[in-house]
């Protein structure tokens, strides 16, 4: 959606103001946001091609609100995007460019022809193919005329601090510094948490998503069979138009994506899940990897070694995959779990990441965040 098409004339800083005015509840660290984010603005709307701006900061803080509003006022061409969904793009972008000198390139001018703005909301790196790729992109978005607005939890230089093969992702890091005023919003309170509660989490209560289910498909054809998808296929205990119930080893325990979350969040209203173990456990060394050419023998220049996981991080993996969809889509997720919300992942190497979907299963639990229960769209 461009810019032109999302209403009247305003700005960050007004609508910050607005919001104080409302009710919304003051934190010390979001004004240096602000007037980042209002200068941004300005010398854009005057045609100037000023930094960018990196927001970062606990969970919770108001950095997606903050970025939201610039966007929402903005009146030049833009794209607001989760960097995740993003990422998917420029690799499907990519393969469709094979053949081309250089399909970053073409895939940057490309962007450069359609947008003034580009905002990223949750920029988090884990992966190997977006680390190499991330800084020449961002580098060459830029050099097209596009400013780069992006939210974060962690600030650029400890962005993907323990990849492997971190020193090809050092160009991004100077990429994102040298494009980016980068501003901390690190406020005491966690924002997400300001709201009425209602209950989308159960501990030990087996027989509550079945009830469940069957409320919010009251009326509905119900199926029990499995569910296609694009490229697989997905056991459930029911699903309906408005509610899709599963275990937790039918989605977190296969090999899924972030593509088939999507696909799933756009089909189903509410997505259900139940059996949802203790996620957590002590970490295990990884061992040594190569390449099968190498295989047969310790080949020093190849080897090394993996993270040290736990049991379960390959299924938390989709799980925090799960829920940001989720969370991104407006989809309430309704969990039913052996352990109480606090105690699901409290050890592992993916405690950092888990913070962040912590916070969203717990904004989750608000009103707000969904229709109640019976009046699902």
């Amino acid at each position: 959606m461009s810019g032109f098409e999302r209403g009247a004339p305003d700005s960050p800083l007004a609508a910050y103001r607005r919001a104080l005015a409302g009710g919304f509840v003051a934190d010390a660290a979001q004004p240096r946001a602000v007037e980042a984010l209002q200068h941004c603005h300005e010398a854009v709307h005057r045609g100037e091609r000023p930094l960018g701006v990196y927001l970062w900061g606990p969970v919770g803080r108001g950095k997606t609100w903050l970025m939201d509003s610039f966007y929402n006022t903005l009146r030049v061409p833009a794209r607001r995007q989760h960097f995740h969904h993003f990422m998917q793009w420029v690799h499907r972008r990519q393969f469709q460019l094979t053949g081309n000198a250089d399909p970053l390139r073409l895939l940057a001018e490309e962007l450069g022809r359609e947008l003034r703005v580009l905002c990223f909301d949750e920029l988090f790196v884990s992966d190997i193919g977006d680390a190499m790729l991330l800084g020449r992109l961002l580098s060459l978005v830029v050099a097209q005329g596009v400013v780069l607005v992006a939210t974060s939890n962690q600030p650029p230089d400890q962005l993907y601090a323990d990849g492997y093969n971190r020193e090809r992702f050092l160009p991004a890091i100077a990429a994102l510094e040298a494009h980016m005023q980068v501003v901390t919003v690190d406020g005491e309170q966690d924002h997400r948490l300001h709201g009425t509660e209602v209950q989308r989490y159960w501990v030990q209560q087996p027989q509550v998503l079945g009830e469940l289910f069957a409320r919010l498909s009251e009326g509905q054809t119900i199926s029990r069979e499995p569910v296609e998808l694009s490229h697989r296929r997905i056991e459930t205990l029911g699903h309906s138009p408005a509610a899709l119930w599963c275990r937790f080893r039918d989605l977190c325990e296969q090999p899924l994506a972030a593509p088939d979350f999507m696909e799933l969040c756009e089909r189903f209203s509410s997505i259900l899940l139940g059996e949802v173990p203790c996620l957590g456990g002590e970490q295990r060394e990884g061992r040594i990897a190569r390449g099968t050419e190498d295989g047969a023998e310790r080949v020093d220049a190849g080897d090394r070694q993996l993270p040290t996981l736990a049991r379960n991080d390959d299924a938390v993996r989709r799980f925090i995959a799960l829920v940001d969809e989720c969370y991104d889509r407006r989809v309430p997720l309704y969990i039913e779990a052996a352990v109480a919300l606090e105690e699901l992942y409290t050890q592992g190497y993916l405690g950092f990441a888990f913070r962040r979907t912590l916070s969203r299963l717990r904004e989750m639990q608000l009103e707000r965040f969904g229709p109640p229960v019976g009046r699902q769209a």
